[in-house]
């Protein structure tokens, strides 16, 4: 007969019948769950049963607290089956108890009562510490040590993250206290990316994770390899671990390699790779495996793995195949697993495990129909050699490459006035960088932060206007305020976007460094798209210009500057006069037979200067010199 304990007992706990927070909430739906963070942070709660005191056994509510008064909240991989039971709020109460809660609560002594000052168990308990796992959905994307030192920063609990892995799209790791657990928890969405998003924490109570077993001692792990030897068949390159766990020779020795568990299935992987990385079959049947996640090393470890057994087992979703899909199988056992329960036929189940693994040709013993691939193999040698640069045809090589070699000429110079004669009256111009997290004052491109408009970045229309250059007086002041620079010319890439009588489109990219203040000789790379019209004869003029300016890659710097260039001076071309300019301009794009170079102006400079500014004579040297191979390539812009 119901009392009125038992119908309390029952709208306390029900979420469907529901306290008051959760009639002030909204309808969750038919799949809505609490979130944690509706339940408020971890810790003691105030007792909402009156003064039950005494030796009368716990109450009702004390069924379903931890021991240090915490509700407990499985996570959702856990493999207690209990937790999968839905609660019936009109069935008798289970008075048998749950282990996991009621362990050491027999005795009476109240529930809560009598705590003292015990941390984290009952008056008789002992000190059993409480783990968190906390999760930052989307942190695959972050580096580890950014993420976690920004969450430092603005924790007020100093806290050392345990265990810190990837699992799926999500960063993961797990802190031992419940009071620096709740402050983690509360930076959640008070950091925000370089993409512009917040970052969100996650926080689950878990028992202690499995990796905390002590790791196999080095005896134990002799007798491991000797075992797996035993149980490899080199005429097959297969190695059968079904049911490991009772194997005689580890039973004997009290060895314990349940693979289930972390330290047990690390140790087997690196056997497996130091001893026979080439192998092929790999039986894991019957080892209760429940998560595949350890089992993601063997993509990389065992690359030539082509038939996997991990029937009966505890794998409960399709999802878990996703750790494994990088292997090439082409045989897999998964029957006796809770997921082939799962699917409404057979056409479904195949179709599922098809998507992971296209190659696979034998399914639980039974052979698939032929795969329909087109992922051809491709090898390196076929691949097309990669070009330096691309033109649509020389017709519009000449003016690009002698326009390149000008404005550079110009933008290294310490004059960058003379750039207004290569821009449209209505020109525009903006400039944008990487998103940092560093104060710009200590962000080695600190000079192009405050006016970089990265639209991934700002979301203001204003402030987005705002940045944008518009005609050529401020384009050209704006670049005259930029750091002084000099290009290195042999890296230029240009690819040509757009084509037609009205309008030129293309891309440079290469490296620069910058020549003066605190960033002196530092490498940059750039890349910069110009739109261009025709401005008479070969001439481009300039109607839309964007830059994009980052830190070279150690590469790129390693590569920047090989061969010596010109040091910047004042004036392009200080001592010579306009005709002698003329000229200079015109012998760096001169016309050999069908081809055409770009000569760089110093070398330009050196033959006609050797040849004491004969132009025809000049152009007769340097035909000579090229047919002999003793011109640099150096000389040319590519």
């Amino acid at each position: 007969m119901s009392t009125a304990d038992d119908s309390r007992y029952c709208n306390d706990h029900d979420d469907r019948v529901g306290g008051q927070k959760v009639r002030n909430r909204k309808g969750r739906g038919p799949f809505r769950a609490p979130m944690y963070s509706d339940q408020g942070p971890v810790g003691p709660r105030p007792r909402h049963r009156g003064s039950q005191r005494g030796g009368g056994g716990p109450g009702p509510r004390a069924r379903f607290d931890d021991e240090d008064g915490d509700v407990a909240m499985t996570d959702s991989n856990s493999q207690d089956g209990s937790s999968q039971h839905r609660f019936n709020p009109y069935g008798r109460p289970n008075r048998r108890g749950d282990d996991r809660f009621d362990r050491g609560r027999r005795g009476g002594g109240g529930g809560h009562r009598g705590r003292g000052n015990n941390k984290g168990g009952d008056g008789g308990g002992g000190g059993r510490k409480n783990w968190f796992k906390m999760s930052v959905p989307y942190g695959k994307k972050y580096d580890k040590d950014w993420l976690i030192t920004a969450l430092q920063n603005i924790c007020s609990m100093p806290f050392t993250p345990v265990h810190y892995h990837v699992e799926g799209n999500r960063a993961e790791f797990f802190i031992e206290d419940s009071t620096t657990a709740n402050a983690l928890f509360k930076v959640s969405r008070k950091i925000t990316d370089k993409e512009g998003y917040k970052v969100t924490v996650l926080m689950n109570p878990c028992p202690p994770p499995s990796f905390l077993q002590s790791e196999l001692k080095p005896a134990d792990l002799e007798h491991l390899k000797q075992c797996m030897a035993k149980r490899f068949d080199g005429s097959q390159q297969a190695l059968d671990l079904n049911n490991i766990r009772i194997d005689p020779d580890l039973v004997s020795q009290n060895i314990d390699v349940t693979l289930n568990r972390k330290n047990s299935m690390r140790a087997v992987i690196k056997i497996i790779e130091e001893n026979i990385p080439e192998l092929v079959c790999l039986n894991l049947s019957n080892n209760k495996l429940f998560r595949l996640d350890d089992l993601s090393e063997l993509v990389n470890k065992v690359p030539n793995l082509k038939t996997l057994n991990l029937s009966h087992n505890e794998l409960k979703t399709e999802r878990e195949l996703d750790r494994i899909k990088g292997l090439k199988l082409v045989e897999l056992w998964l029957e006796r697993n809770p997921l082939c329960d799962y699917f409404k036929d057979q056409a479904s189940y195949i179709s599922e495990v098809r998507e992971r693994f296209p190659r696979l040709l034998k399914l639980d013993g039974q052979d698939l129909p032929p795969p329909i691939v087109f992922d051809v193999e491709v090898t390196p040698d076929a691949l097309p050699p990669c070009k330096p640069s691309y033109f649509c045809s020389e017709e519009i090589k000449t003016p690009i490459v002698g326009f390149l070699q000008q404005y550079y000429s110009v933008y290294d110079s310490g004059d960058r006035q003379p750039l207004l004669d290569a821009y449209h009256d209505g020109a525009t111009f903006s400039l944008s960088m990487p998103f940092t997290m560093q104060n710009p004052s200590r962000c080695s491109l600190g000079d192009y932060h405050k006016d970089s408009r990265n639209l991934k970045k700002l979301k203001d229309p204003t402030t987005r206007f705002r940045l944008l250059k518009h005609t050529r007086l401020n384009v050209v002041a704006f670049l005259s305020e930029l750091p002084k620079t000099q290009h290195d010319t042999a890296s230029l890439i240009v690819d040509v976007n757009t084509f037609t009588n009205t309008l030129l489109s293309f891309t440079v990219t290469g490296v620069f460094k910058e020549v003066e203040g605190k960033s002196r000789d530092s490498v940059r790379a750039f890349c910069r798209v110009f739109v261009t019209v025709p401005a008479g004869g070969t001439s481009l003029c300039i109607v839309n210009d964007e830059l994009f300016v980052r830190n070279a890659t150690t590469e790129e710097i390693r590569r920047a500057f090989v061969a010596p260039a010109p040091t910047p001076s004042s004036s392009p071309v200080p001592t010579l006069s306009a005709p002698q300019q003329e000229m200079l301009s015109a012998f760096s794009l001169k016309s050999v037979g069908n081809s055409y170079f770009a000569f760089d102006f110093k070398w330009a400079q050196v033959v006609t200067t050797d040849n004491e500014w004969d132009f025809n004579r000049a152009a007769q040297v340097f035909t000579d010199l090229k047919a002999h191979g003793k011109i640099p390539d150096v000389a040319f812009i590519k």
